[in-house]
């Protein structure tokens, strides 16, 4: 355990940029905020920085060029108010400009940075259905265009970028107990898709991180009364899963990242759905 966020919140997203990870939206008694925390690993702290332009929650982030991106998410519970919207952060000056919007709205996709081009994947929309959407975003041109999309549609996953391919790995079909463990990687050079091994615990609403060169899956909900502590890791060079040491306490709607020699994971809920919602912020070490 190390130092909490200022308020326990779900749904949270978090990733790392020099050296700091960034805690960005989620939502607090089922309504979506603009939160936006910064944590220092080097003197275990949080501050404040500048707020997302809306309040959302589910969002997909990446990091690219130093600067960080959000898209979609939700504005509450469950699910509702899926957005369109684009936002990139630039730590230089504290803050956020609106980028052209995804051609249609998301939540709980996932993101990931390859060549300086950020892949926003899979998702459910204003419907609540699931979509397969695969859109790729050019910071250089400030342009959207297509990509190959999911076999199967599905949400709540996680994706990774590992040596210039994208992992998209878990999620579910529609409600949390139709989980999955489907594990699809991405080739940008041939815009195809391909199977990896899947997911040993399937489930959703997970964390991720590249870590030490694992790609670490955590977490997880499954009603009415189960949240999953499993950390499981894959090795993309053998294609193989690995069981590392569980979580202390299950947990979904959570985010991470790799900083340095650890992993650091915050926020979410510690039981389904909107239950228990909380501020811890928990720390993960390979020796």
């Amino acid at each position: 355990m190390k130092t909490p966020l200022p308020a326990a919140r779900a749904e949270v997203a978090a990733v790392a940029l020099d050296g700091k990870l960034h805690a960005l939206g989620g939502s607090v008694n089922g309504v979506a905020g603009p939160y936006h925390d910064e944590y220092d690993p080097a003197t275990d702290t949080w501050r404040s920085r500048a707020p997302l332009p809306e309040g959302r929650d589910h969002l997909a982030v990446a990091v690219a060029g130093g600067k960080i991106y959000a898209f979609g998410g939700f504005v509450g519970s469950v699910h509702k108010g899926a957005g369109t919207g684009a936002f990139e952060y630039d730590p230089a000056t504290d803050t956020w400009r609106t980028l052209p919007p995804m051609k249609g709205p998301r939540g709980s996709a996932g993101a990931a940075a390859v060549d300086g081009k950020i892949h926003v994947i899979g998702g459910r929309g204003l419907d609540g259905i699931v979509v397969p959407t695969h859109e790729v975003y050019d910071p250089r041109s400030g342009t959207w265009s297509n990509a190959a999309p999911l076999s199967t549609p599905r949400d709540h996953l996680a994706v990774v970028a590992v040596d210039g391919k994208i992992h998209a790995i878990g999620g579910r079909f529609k409600s949390p107990i139709e989980r999955t463990g489907l594990h699809e990687v991405y080739d940008p050079a041939s815009d195809k898709w391909f199977s990896a091994a899947p997911l040993p615990t399937p489930r959703s609403g997970l964390a991720s991180a590249y870590y030490h060169g694992l790609i670490l899956v955590l977490g997880g909900e499954l009603p009415p009364d189960h949240t999953f502590p499993e950390n499981e890791g894959y090795d993309p060079k053998t294609d193989r899963w690995m069981a590392l040491s569980p979580m202390p306490h299950g947990r979904h709607g959570f985010g991470g990242d790799a900083i340095g020699d650890n992993a650091y994971f915050v926020g979410g809920n510690l039981d389904p759905g909107g239950n228990n919602p909380t501020d811890q912020l928990i720390m993960f070490h390979l020796p």
